[in-house]
């Protein structure tokens, strides 16, 4: 099993913008340095807690600071990008990284962002422009010389050669481009479908294990339209996690800080509005009113002393059948980041070596 990181980013609305992102620039430099195998910058524009609208910009500055870590977007969000910019931005950012570049898509789910940019995502416009964007990008970084390309949502032309020196040259340092990664939320997900369907690396966020357990089979559903096999050791997991010397330690830095503050003033009345809390317990007749955070960090959350972590990680392994990779979901904690550090730190050197023998295949 692999360790990755994954940042919404999420901040505090007091917190300026500037200081959130050097926190997070804090927060690639500590995990470069313990190891961690990837991290992922996600993108939003009108969520107040989750404020970064260009995670190029973090992961750009990211890689100069850094030396061994992957990083990339988680995801960008494709119906909001002209294709051709993005395809080209994404190319030159590959090669900044050295190689080191992850691409992750996302079709949206925020519908204060679909308002901003007039996208109908009750209608399903979203996933229709991801998919359609994609194809657009993968054609331009493709050995074909020229197409024209007419869609529903955007029209795009790979042109011939003009005066001898003008023409389409710039394409992604790895070939035939950066890993893809694709984020899915509820049972039976469409961008999980998806993930599937092209061979791109699946990543569930973080509900209940009971209900990412159907995750796999979208994956699986998806696979299945083009023959594929997918291989759960690419598979990337989103969990809260905090770990501390003990047990007492870890819940009162969690549930009693940034983490549970974020969940109760921000994240649970966001799935709330989704309909999604029924995804966050472990049996169904729980009352909504119940699912707090301090109910999250009870029955979901990985926190405790390095071997209560290790074994509520080992458990969530093999409730969901395996996959390849951890990745922490991001908290601000500039009021208190010695405590961050060290969890990432305690996760790293004494929880992982402890789970060393989960290799899903």
């Amino acid at each position: 099993m692999k360790l990755g990181y994954f940042a919404m980013p999420s901040h505090p609305p007091e917190r300026p913008l500037k200081d959130g992102h050097e926190w997070d620039l804090q927060v690639l430099r500590w995990l470069d340095e313990l190891g961690y195998d990837e991290a992922w910058i996600g993108e939003h524009h009108t969520m107040i807690w989750e404020p970064h609208p260009s995670p190029d910009l973090l992961i750009a500055q990211g890689f100069l600071q850094t030396k061994n870590i992957r990083l990339g977007p988680g995801g960008f969000l494709l119906p909001y990008h002209h294709p051709a910019e993005l395809a080209n931005r994404v190319a030159m950012l590959d090669h900044i990284s050295g190689g080191r570049l992850n691409f992750g898509v996302a079709a949206s789910g925020a519908p204060s962002d679909w308002a901003m940019f007039q996208v109908d995502g009750l209608s399903g416009e979203n996933r229709d422009m991801t998919r359609e964007a994609l194809d657009i990008i993968l054609r331009l970084w493709s050995d074909e010389p020229h197409f024209l390309y007419k869609g529903k949502y955007w029209n795009v032309e790979k042109p011939e050669p003009m005066l001898g020196f003008l023409y389409p040259h710039i394409k992604p340092l790895q070939t035939p481009h950066p890993p893809i990664g694709i984020a899915g939320l509820s049972p039976g997900s469409d961008t999980l479908k998806l993930a599937g369907e092209r061979g791109f690396m699946p990543m569930s966020l973080n509900l209940n294990l009971s209900y990412v357990s159907s995750h796999w089979d979208a994956v699986e559903e998806g696979a299945r339209k083009t023959g594929r096999t997918p291989k759960r050791s690419d598979w990337r997991m989103l969990r809260e996690v905090f770990v501390a010397e003990t047990d007492e330690e870890a819940w009162k830095q969690s549930a009693g800080g940034m983490m549970g503050r974020m969940m109760d003033e921000y994240f649970l009345p966001l799935l709330g509005y989704f309909n999604f809390t029924k995804y966050l317990k472990h049996t169904p007749d729980v009352p909504d009113s119940d699912v707090t955070a301090k109910y999250c960090a009870c029955h979901n959350w990985l926190i405790g002393s390095p071997a209560t972590v290790a074994e509520k990680l080992e458990r969530a392994y093999h409730e969901v059948g395996g996959f390849g990779t951890l990745l922490v979901f991001g908290f601000d904690y500039v009021g208190a980041p010695e405590a961050w550090h060290k969890s990432l730190h305690l996760l790293a050197k004494e929880v992982f070596p402890r789970v060393a023998h989960l290799t899903p295949q």
